[in-house]
């Protein structure tokens, strides 16, 4: 018996044939969801592709930005590849990038901002609000103005953080140069783990928690045995995110500029001094493209990471 359709049904089927359209959910048809795609696929052409292409490219020349190399570029091959990988100051730049991304984006941002959500999560009321105004706050303030507020609490002479220990004199910056931009940058970023772990945490149902409770389960048997299994894919795409934020974050340059001695130049900053303020483009290119492959290298372990977690879902 051949299925009854409803006169709507019937028009929309009848214009499909008049126009050729293909059948699909929004009703579009081939021809105009290519013209909405259009836009947004030039756009990602010009702005991602292109330059990917063009830093690939410069990276196996010798393209500097001043002298005759600026003028006529030659064709070096992988030697600035071999050259970066017998680096020790990329090495080590690529150590302190590590570290960087451990202490403030693994450990800092995404543990404390879980420790804020969670210590807020039955709360409501003005104390709630003022917390995550402020920790927005932060998020929110242009990259210069935090840098300029630290250097301020940072300061040997007449620092805050100083005149609040009572130990007048301390560099911090100097003395400490990894420990300040790790903490800088928690301080900075903390608010995107908040509130991405705020919205999971809604999705913990309360009757477990409360089951858990009673059953005789502390804090962190809670933690180990309700919470974290039920939000472990926001927890994963939370670190995947702002691993490669981290990764590739220029803003610890504005308060130690990679000093003392490059004890706190990681691999951003590492290419803004090879590249501009030393010219070798071509150099600071084949860097930049070994730092993409880094990247994708920490977000397919992210996605594998979250394929296994939906295998045993």
């Amino acid at each position: 018996m051949a299925p009854v359709t409803s006169p709507p049904d019937q028009a929309v089927k009848g214009r499909r044939r008049a126009t050729g359209a293909a059948p699909d959910a929004a009703g579009l048809g081939r021809a105009r969801a290519t013209g909405f795609l259009v836009p947004g696929m030039v756009l990602i052409l010009l702005f991602l592709v292109v330059p990917a292409a063009w830093t690939i490219y410069l990276g196996v020349t010798n393209y500097r930005l001043t002298g005759l190399a600026a003028a006529n570029p030659e064709v070096v091959g992988l030697d600035n590849y071999t050259r970066a990988l017998t680096d020790e100051r990329f090495r080590s730049s690529l150590v302190l990038t590590l570290q960087f991304v451990l202490g403030s984006a693994v450990i800092g941002q995404a543990g404390l901002g879980f420790a804020i959500a969670y210590a807020l999560r039955d709360r409501r009321g003005p104390l709630r609000r003022l917390v995550e105004g402020f920790v927005l706050l932060s998020w929110i303030l242009p990259s210069s103005v935090v840098a300029f507020l630290w250097i301020a609490l940072l300061d040997r002479d007449g620092g805050t953080l100083n005149a609040l220990l009572g130990i007048p004199g301390t560099a911090w910056l100097l003395d400490h140069p990894m420990l300040s931009i790790i903490v800088f940058n928690t301080w900075r970023g903390t608010a995107f783990s908040m509130m991405l772990y705020a919205a999971a945490l809604e999705n913990v149902p309360r009757s477990h928690l409360e089951t858990a409770r009673l059953a005789g389960a502390g804090t962190w048997q809670q933690l180990r045995d309700v919470v974290f299994p039920r939000i472990r894919g926001h927890v994963l795409t939370n670190l995947l995110l702002i691993s490669l934020w981290t990764f590739n974050d220029f803003a610890p340059f504005l308060i130690t500029a990679g000093g003392p001695e490059q004890r706190s130049e990681i691999l951003p900053v590492y290419v803004y001094k090879v590249a501009l303020s030393g010219g070798e483009l071509g150099f600071g290119a084949a860097i930049s493209f070994v730092m993409l492959l880094i990247n994708l290298v920490i977000a397919l372990v992210y996605l594998r990471m979250l394929g296994r977690r939906k295998e045993t879902a």
